[in-house]
């Protein structure tokens, strides 16, 4: 199976080249690649894998869970002709977790950070472009390095508790694409809902006579505006578009008929133009939504209306393809399932997702908290490389309007001492206005769970809810739902709300990890937080869990544990391979319970 997607649909360019497909490989257990020089010609690789599958995987054609902490790529490849006189950008979509890049048998470029992408200028390292071009991958990605941002990847060999598959090497794809050496290099663009404009900044490899950038904005085939700027610095432009005239009809759904919310996934279309003495150096296509997300008195608004957050924990993991979706049918089935279960959102779980998955979520309507995988220890090298990854995956995505928190932390992953320890704690904090800093428009959700310091939300971890034939924990957990002094204390998870030295100041409430109910009779020795027997006894559990949580009056929003099974775990919604466990009519209906209480707010 190929992944043929445009891998970077929030900046659009006519011309690319996938290189995803049958690469050569080879594990290099004995750690002898460098100095052996693999990325000469002579040297042959005995394997086949498909890109960009990760060698772990069943659709990289290898399927090999052992520990490999090292491994090699190569592959040729042809640039069209019709390239000549471009720069040739190459881009890895994600390789996890540090690798060195060789073409044509010399190394370009290094990488750290198995999170998010990075491109390459590759002009000056090709030959004649009538020839093939060799590309050569180092990989590195030590499975017992605790410091490395991990998320769910175990250490093991073995799958065991919440910890799952490991992935390795490149996991997203691989593409080439021949640009202006002066082009657009960036665009950050900003909606402000209150005035109707949009702030646009965008950064330039360079300057040239008579510089220009065209702006034309669009929507749903209506011209919005169009202008043209002089361009006299290459390291920010900004401007403030006028998006939203009067002559727009509002509705009282979350502020007007094209600001965009789940309900109403409204997006404008833009094309940017960049010109030199009116002949073309770049052309892009990209698209923005109208959204505004913040608190106030405790509760969430969406666009200015209060928002009530019904989301559901997604790992997104695939049984054929790890951490890498099999297609982008892959992710929108995950979506519209959500969707159709009365989702408005997911917190995708320690994992930054495929920009593909985005796309379709500001496509289709669908709110994201965006989350990354953490370490399992705090070490000096730790915070650096969190620091790193969170910064390129906030400048990757800040564009898409479904992402509308970011969450830093979860259960003091790591930050095991944060209750105590001040270093740990300032770390989080300073990762909070660091955050800020470079997205204000959003939510921080720091530390998810439990010991919050610095946060936007607090956010609480229940999976106490109890059988039916558990009284007393019902009992309990009716209580926990709706009294405050009890909802804000260690119970039932043992650990403080709060860090030491950090009080609740009246943020929103929300139950951000629920329910784990384990369920699938196909499996005998899963695992959930809670166990049923049967689908009845399922959708009984659920239907407990989530009416009482609506019913509370302290709480405004939840997040249910979890889509779908991952590995041993099951207690998802749908099986692994996306089988739903019940109707999801049923899920949806108990969602919608109480769904006029908003309006109260």
């Amino acid at each position: 199976m190929l992944r043929t997607e445009y891998p970077r649909p929030q900046f659009e360019r006519k011309d690319w080249l996938n290189l995803n497909g049958t690469w050569d490989f080879e594990f290099d257990d004995d750690n002898v690649s460098l100095q052996e020089h693999w990325e000469k010609d002579c040297k042959k690789l005995s394997k086949k894998i498909q890109v960009p599958f990760c060698f772990e995987s069943e659709l990289s054609g290898i399927g090999d869970t052992t520990i490999h902490d090292r491994c090699y790529y190569k592959r040729e490849f042809q640039v069209p002709v019709t390239w000549s006189g471009k720069d040739i950008l190459l881009h890895f979509g994600a390789v996890d977790y540090y690798c060195k890049v060789y073409v044509n048998e010399q190394m370009c470029f290094e990488h750290r950070g198995g999170s998010v992408g990075f491109e390459i200028n590759i002009t000056d390292y090709l030959k004649d472009f009538t020839n093939p071009q060799t590309l050569s991958i180092y990989v590195e990605d030590p499975a017992q390095d605790e410091s490395i941002p991990r998320g769910k990847q175990f250490w093991k060999e073995k799958s065991e508790g919440i910890w799952y598959t490991r992935t390795s090497g490149i996991w997203q794809t691989v593409w080439v694409e021949p640009v202006d050496k002066v082009r657009i290099s960036h665009i950050k663009m900003t909606p402000d809902v209150d005035h109707g404009t949009l702030h646009l900044e965008a950064e330039f490899s360079g300057l040239t006579k008579d510089l220009r950038l065209e702006v034309s904005v669009s929507f749903q085939g209506d011209f919005v505006c169009r202008d043209a700027y002089s361009i006299t610095s290459n390291t920010v432009f900004y401007r403030a578009l006028h998006i939203i005239g009067d002559k727009i009809f509002h509705t009282p759904a979350h502020g007007g008929a094209r600001n965009w919310s789940p309900e109403n996934p409204a997006l404008y279309d833009i094309q940017l133009t960049l010109k030199s003495e009116d002949r073309i150096l770049d052309e892009a296509r990209s698209y923005f939504g109208m959204r505004k997300i913040h608190t106030e008195n405790g509760i969430t608004f969406l666009n200015n209306q209060p928002y009530y957050f019904k989301l559901v924990l997604d790992q997104g993991y695939w049984p054929e393809g790890i951490l890498t979706a099999p297609s982008d049918d892959a992710f929108e089935y995950d979506i519209k399932i959500m969707k159709e279960m009365g989702f408005n959102g997911c917190r995708k779980h320690q994992k930054v997702e495929d920009p593909r998955f985005l796309y379709l979520a500001d496509r289709l309507g669908f709110l994201v908290w965006g989350e990354m995988g953490a370490a399992c220890i705090y070490t000096n090298n730790s915070s650096v490389r969190y620091i790193e990854e969170w910064t390129e995956a906030i400048r990757r995505d800040y564009n898409h309007p479904c992402i509308v928190a970011w969450v830093p932390f979860n259960e003091s992953w790591a930050v095991p001492n944060i209750k105590n320890n001040k270093v740990q704690q300032n770390f989080t904090v300073s990762l909070y206005y660091l955050i800020k800093s470079l997205d204000p428009t959003r939510l921080v959700v720091n530390n998810d769970g439990w010991e919050l310091t610095k946060t936007d939300i607090c956010a609480i971890h229940n999976y106490s809810h109890g059988n039916e034939e558990e009284e007393i924990k019902r009992k309990f957990f009716l209580r926990f739902l709706n009294e405050k002094d009890i909802l804000l204390s260690p119970d039932p998870a043992g650990r403080n709300i709060f860090a030491d030295g950090y009080d609740y100041e009246g943020q929103p409430i929300l139950i951000t990890e629920c329910g784990g109910i384990n369920y699938n009779p196909q499996i005998k020795e899963g695992w959930g937080y809670s166990f049923a027997g049967n689908e009845e006894e399922f959708c009984t559990q659920y239907r407990y869990v989530i009416e009482n949580i609506l019913k509370s009056d302290l709480i405004y929003g939840f997040c249910y544990t979890q889509l779908s099974d991952v590995e041993q775990e099951t207690n998802g919604l749908l099986t692994y391979d996306r089988k739903p466990k019940c109707d999801p009519a049923k899920i949806r209906e108990i969602n919608g319970i109480y769904r006029h209480r908003i309006s109260l707010f």
